[in-house]
């Protein structure tokens, strides 16, 4: 039985390379090869909207974190020399970049009407969260984004930096921070268009945390992306049994399925904190071909799309138009 699954994971990376027509050092997914933007190549980084010169100077790994367990980043820093092999423990992130990255370039097209033909994301701002070596935050700088990376593991930022300076639109493009979310978000809040936490949530510990941190840090009317694993006793079966143990196509002790969230429960923990969710699609993942695939059940994988509402103030409850709700009103006040 082994013998075979190890003949079906070959086959798998084989047609995965095969389908996506590309190396890593021509890495542009297929589906989204557009030409590389070169309408800011020649200005100054302060020309990316601002952004990037107000960020905080972070340049060390701190050890302790609301957001991640330990055990978490002991994990990961093991790898962080593995990020741009195609072919090895994040393979699977590659290919999700066919699905995920068109789905945060329309999504973002839409809250705007000028599109540069050849890059429709010029003039907005992503932070990636938790970009590790750079898969999504290429892609995205190459649609014209001004990118900022940011991952606490230094080894990860180390080659996340080494991979764009081959580029030099890149290298203008995109900045990498080693640092955690919150030490962000004080003195940069409403600093970005969107927030990206791209197979992100699955490790973190305090997840209403990382959303309302989420909240500080982007404008009003931003928007912040997910993909995530449902809790399930099919993701766990599929995502741990098969993928980990069986399968071998993440390295065992990846996920915690304690970690998982349903997406009802997300749902819920960001309307509570002032966001409103626009989209749910489900996210399949086809092993034997190394291919991602939206469907309509979320029940493994799934990507969510909120919106931050534009008034910070919550709401009071309380119908101001209807007279006989004032009494109500001030004693509330009172």
């Amino acid at each position: 039985m082994f013998s075979m699954l190890s003949r079906l994971r070959a086959l798998s990376a084989r047609r995965a390379v095969r389908r996506r027509g590309y190396s890593s050092a021509t890495y542009i997914p297929t589906a989204i090869r557009w030409k590389p933007c070169r309408t800011n190549a020649k200005a100054e980084p302060s020309s990316l909207l601002g952004v990037h010169k107000e960020l905080c100077l972070v340049s060390q790994m701190h050890t302790t974190s609301q957001y991640v367990d330990p055990l978490e980043m002991k994990k990961f820093q093991a790898w962080s020399a593995k990020w741009w092999d195609e072919e090895g423990v994040y393979s699977a992130l590659h290919s999700m970049n066919d699905i995920r990255v068109p789905f945060v370039r329309d999504i973002l097209m839409s809250k705007s009407f000028n599109h540069d033909v050849g890059c429709p994301l010029s003039g907005v701002t992503i932070l990636d969260v938790g970009c590790g070596g750079g898969l999504l935050s290429e892609p995205l700088a190459r649609l014209g984004a001004a990118v900022t990376g940011i991952d606490p593991l230094e080894d990860n930022i180390r080659t996340a930096q080494m991979h764009k300076s081959s580029d030099p639109i890149l290298d203008k493009a995109i900045q990498y921070k080693s640092c955690w979310l919150e030490e962000l978000v004080e003195g940069n809040r409403e600093c970005f268009d969107a927030v990206v936490a791209s197979e992100v949530l699955e490790h973190v510990v305090d997840i209403e945390s990382f959303i309302q941190s989420c909240f500080q840090i982007l404008k009003p009317g931003g928007s912040l992306i997910i993909t995530t694993i449902n809790k399930t006793k099919l993701s766990y079966a599929l995502a741990i049994v098969l993928a980990e143990n069986i399968m071998g196509i993440v390295p065992k002790g990846t996920h915690d399925w304690e970690k998982f969230i349903p997406p009802v429960e997300l749902e819920r923990i960001l309307e509570s904190n002032g966001y409103v969710v626009e989209t749910l699609r489900g996210i399949l993942y086809n092993p034997l071909s190394g291919s991602w695939s939206w469907i309509d059940d979320t029940s493994i994988n799934y990507a969510m799309h909120a919106v931050k509402t534009l008034a910070d103030e919550e709401p009071t409850g309380v119908d101001l138009e209807n007279k006989d709700e004032w009494p109500k009103a001030a004693e509330a006040s009172g």
